[in-house]
């Protein structure tokens, strides 16, 4: 059943159940998106303008299930952002091939597919669409108190990607972008954490969730902005 006209937007959101994730949710039906909200522990919602698919984003399937469930239920895809991530700061000796299989999967694996099937779809409706991804600002400023090498990989990759993919589809009304936090409050860092962690940004603090649904939403509304790697990070790709 499809409950909105086929004229409402609507964006898929992973990595949806709580943080940056949930902000976006609540961010796009603020602008009238239905949304189709996805992650392995993600909860049926009240609101009949967001659709749950619970899922792992590393396994293909669920990325077909999500496009699926999006066109079945409200028409159409016009927005996809790549929320879902994972980040384990561990010197890189220590990383098992567990942690490295668990990061491509996430980070990469789920990326492609998901991305994948919503640009196809995208195409197919001819109205043009956007994708946003979610990547890190310790990409391109690396810190020796945050071991991070993995995130590093699989992260740069999917800068690297944004630019290439916005380029690919940039003369058939696809935009693609990528929005670079810094270290964001949310439940992945304890609040016994923030003072220190605030302290790796020039501005003196972390950031909050809504900083970066902000930006993702002014990256939405910049009809001539592709390509883009919007850093919301304090300052810290500046420099220190």
């Amino acid at each position: 059943m499809t409950v909105s006209g086929n004229d409402q937007k609507v964006a898929v959101v992973t990595g949806a159940s709580q943080g940056i994730g949930a902000g976006l949710v609540a961010g796009y039906r603020k602008l009238g998106y239905a949304v189709v909200a996805t992650s392995r522990g993600v909860e049926p919602s009240e609101d009949a303008g967001v659709l749950a698919v619970q899922g792992d984003v590393a396994d293909p399937a669920t990325a077909r299930r999500v496009i699926d469930s999006a066109v079945d239920r409200f028409g159409r895809v016009d927005t996809l952002v790549n929320n879902a991530g994972i980040f384990i700061a561990k010197p890189f000796t220590d990383y098992t091939a567990e942690d490295y299989q668990r990061y491509v999967g996430v980070n990469l694996t789920g990326f492609f597919a998901v991305t994948q099937l919503a640009v196809a779809r995208m195409l197919e409706q001819g109205s043009g669409g956007h994708v946003v991804t979610i990547t890190t600002t310790l990409t391109e400023h690396a810190n020796s108190n945050i071991p991070s090498v993995l995130a590093s990989l699989t992260k740069g990759g999917l800068n690297a990607a944004t630019k290439s993919l916005a380029i690919e589809y940039a003369g058939r009304g696809i935009r693609v972008n990528a929005v670079s936090p810094g270290v964001i409050k949310t439940p992945m860092h304890a609040v016994g954490t923030h003072e220190l962690l605030g302290g790796m940004h020039p501005v003196g603090r972390m950031g909050e969730v809504d900083d970066i649904v902000d930006a993702v939403l002014y990256l939405e509304g910049a009809g001539f902005v592709t390509g883009e790697i919007l850093h919301v990070d304090g300052g810290q790709s500046a420099g220190h």
